[in-house]
């Protein structure tokens, strides 16, 4: 009995369809999956448009449907001579190239994903979208795979670290769905009458002026000379006798925005969240100064804000873990994903930091060492460059291209684990009993060698701090 066909195995006979197509053709084609994974196979006839009834298309129109159901496009082959716009497929700035044409033969295979969500794990940017590179540099992304791993009560305790040191803060509380570091770092009453949320849904029909999107943190204790925290939270403070529908905002702020203009550009999501943070990192500079660091405290999982928050948006990603199957097997989805374009794997790779996420010491040293083998295996597989067992040789030499691949005990390697140690006391952790918390000596315990490792890691002030 034949399995039954399912969407991942339809999709490898796609993909071997298009291939075959490119090479028999000679042609480029795109391979489109819509909302629903269903397959359509499209060849660029731009310059020289192909005879539809030829032996190699009829084949082709057959095949193709055969191989792919029930996973098949209402018009699974298409020509681009016989699209209304092709370059909505063939130019779109999503479409992934899987290999490269090759000269006087083959056409070059690429794949374009129509998804609700994911699409910025590996969509490129347009120079026009993309953060400045200081900008960019003194972003750090905090994210975890799995939620509940204390990754924004992480994010309080660098902040009030960095300012104690001088530093001008900013933390863009970016968990929309679920924030969490605003009310560690301000009290309800001190919250801006706007958020994250305000910013993206004024923005997106032009209404974005004199959003009032930041406030300077007045609760945390052990910050003195000129340091400060500001907060952007992902919702406002509504004002009395005003509306606000926090969750009627929210279900609208991820669509890409069409271009306004007959030759302007659309606006995807990534770029109108870079605008948001834009903006509130513009406000602080305007309230005192521009920001030392900026703290971005992602949601957790696979989603669009945390795709975007550490491959486009962050100089340094902080990724969050705790030794389980399931957290690694999350990265590995990423890793996956990433991998898909060595480009952008080559770029990302160098920007992160595993942290080991409350981490059971127990005195026993082996548990460390454990999850960074963990680590370590998971890296060289998906991100690292691949090194052959002799090719030691080559890595030593001057002349041979440069190879990415760090050793199993280099702590400066994104695979090499920052601890933050558990403790009991962080666990229901109620901010409003008391604002003192910060300076228990649990905190300073738990989180002495995250800090050091950020004091390292974290870019210098831009003024005079300590």
């Amino acid at each position: 009995m034949n399995p039954i066909p399912r969407f991942d195995t339809t999709w490898e006979a796609a993909l071997g369809q298009a291939d075959a197509a490119a090479v028999t053709l000679g042609r480029d084609v795109v391979l489109v999956r819509d909302l629903l994974g269903r397959a359509s196979l499209l060849v660029d006839d731009r310059d020289e448009p192909l005879d539809p009834d030829a032996p190699d298309m009829a084949r082709l129109r057959e095949e193709f449907p055969d191989v792919t159901r029930p996973f098949t496009g209402a018009e699974p082959v298409q020509t681009a001579s016989s699209l209304f716009a092709p370059e909505m497929f063939f130019d779109s700035a999503e479409v992934v190239v899987r290999r490269e044409r090759e000269p006087g033969g083959a056409g070059q295979v690429a794949v374009l994903e129509r998804t609700v969500v994911g699409a910025d794990w590996s969509r490129d940017t347009e120079p026009e979208d993309v953060t400045s590179a200081d900008r960019r540099e003194r972003r750090i992304a905090l994210y975890g795979f799995k939620g509940g791993v204390g990754r924004s009560t992480a994010t309080a305790i660098l902040a009030r670290h960095l300012a104690s040191r001088g530093y001008c803060v900013l933390v863009v509380d970016l968990d929309l769905e679920s924030p969490g570091v605003s009310s560690l770092l301000e009290d309800p009453d001190g919250l801006p009458a706007h958020g994250i949320v305000d910013h993206l849904v004024e923005a997106a029909v032009g209404n974005e002026s004199g959003l009032d999107l930041v406030t300077r943190s007045g609760v945390l204790p052990g910050i003195e000379g000129n340091g400060e925290v500001w907060l952007a939270p992902a919702s406002g403070k509504p004002r009395e006798g005003e509306p606000y529908d926090y969750l009627a905002k929210l279900n609208r702020i991820y669509s890409d925005l069409p271009a306004t203009e007959p030759d302007g550009r659309p606006r995807p999501f990534c770029a109108r969240l870079e605008d948001t943070i834009t903006a509130c990192e513009d406000l602080v500079a305007e309230r005192s100064r521009r920001p030392d660091v900026v703290l971005l405290d992602s949601r957790a999982g696979i989603h669009d804000i945390a795709a975007i928050t550490l491959t486009q948006l962050s100089g340094l990603a902080l990724l969050f873990a705790v030794n389980n199957p399931s957290t690694w097997e999350g990265y590995r989805m990423m890793f996956r994903q990433w991998a898909q374009r060595p480009d952008r794997a080559s770029e990302l790779r160098g920007r992160l930091r595993i942290v080991a996420a409350m981490f059971h010491s127990a005195g026993d040293a082996k548990r460390l060492g454990a999850l960074r083998d963990q680590a370590y295996e998971t890296f060289s597989e998906l991100l690292y460059d691949d090194v052959e067992p002799d090719a030691v040789d080559d890595l030593l030499d001057p002349d041979a291209p440069p190879v990415f691949h760090p050793a199993p005990l280099d702590s400066d390697a994104p695979h090499a684990p920052i601890p933050i140690l558990f403790g009991n006391d962080l666990v229901g952790l109620d901010p409003y009993r008391g604002r003192d918390w910060l300076e228990m000596p649990f905190i300073e315990a738990a989180y002495a060698r995250f800090l050091a490792a950020l004091d390292r890691l974290v870019p210098k002030p831009r003024t005079g701090a300590s």
